[in-house]
């Protein structure tokens, strides 16, 4: 069940509505989800199930969910199982052969990309928190630029100037978009191109506003032009195909004008096949 971001307000009826009817409630912090459920005046057990008990709290789940109780399952915030604890449990419910009903709701991810007014993108990437440092954080970085698609990902406010430094050099001119405090009362939205981030961050900092919750959205790149293997190959690989086998003649054009080999020999079988 997804419970709010930030806003209290954003608790959907629905949502309400089965905190309401169920006998007790799986939460990752029970001091937050107590003072969500006081707000609105409702009193349920609560069930610690956070990440470092959460294979062994499945099974007490279960055994309530097989003795006919009705549980709900929330995170401090947001929607469960999107890089919060739930996965597993979800898993577990529907292994014991019980029904596992999604409750919408609220979700920075989406709320992140409802205004990061992406044109370009050919749909989105979620990658939630990026490994912290060594080889894996290098390739996960590396993964992000020249993307069709939005890459969305969440960063502590200890790393993010660390972040945006790797992203300058990776990626300078593909726009970034900064979502920082959704729904609540410090909320940010902004979007620069990603060299321009890092004197952004300092000026942040000093101020002090980098802190709170932050999502970040790399933009799509552009597509890459096709330029095609220059005016010069295409005359030279005209005059040469009628005489020569088309394996040849895209290798002494490549050579001689310096063309990449592939998309020589690519071009050569698209006339071959034209003159046919």
């Amino acid at each position: 069940m997804a419970t709010p971001i930030g806003n209290l307000a954003d608790l959907s009826l629905r949502a309400l509505h089965v905190l309401q009817l169920v006998d007790a409630v799986a939460c990752e912090d029970t001091r937050v989800s107590g003072q969500l459920l006081r707000h609105f005046g409702l009193h349920k057990p609560l069930l610690a199930v956070h990440e470092h008990n959460e294979r062994e709290a499945a099974g007490g789940v279960v055994s309530r969910l097989l003795a006919g109780e009705r549980v709900a399952l929330v995170s401090d915030a947001g929607t469960p199982a999107i890089s919060d604890p739930g996965a597993r449990l979800v898993a577990a419910v529907q292994q014991a052969g019980l029904r596992c009903m999604p409750v919408a709701g609220a979700s920075a991810v989406a709320a992140a990309l409802s205004v990061a007014g992406d044109t370009k993108a050919q749909g989105f990437r979620f990658l939630g928190f990026l490994p912290v440092k060594g080889e894996a954080r290098k390739q996960a970085l590396q993964g992000l630029v020249g993307q069709a698609q939005t890459q969305v990902l969440y960063e502590a406010p200890h790393r993010v100037e660390a972040l945006l430094d790797e992203l300058a050099l990776l990626a300078p001119t593909q726009p970034l978009t900064m979502a920082r405090e959704l729904s609540k009362q410090f909320e940010q939205v902004l979007t620069l191109p990603v060299a321009s981030w890092p004197a952004q961050a300092s000026e942040m900092a000093r101020q002090g506003q980098l802190r709170g919750e932050f999502a970040w959205l790399l933009h799509a790149a552009p597509p890459v032009a096709d330029e095609g293997i220059g005016p010069a190959a295409e005359r030279l690989l005209a005059a040469l195909l009628p005489h020569l086998p088309l394996k040849q003649a895209a290798a002494l054009v490549a050579e001689h004008c310096g063309a990449a080999r592939n998309a020589v020999y690519a071009r050569a079988l698209e006339m071959k096949q034209q003159a046919d």
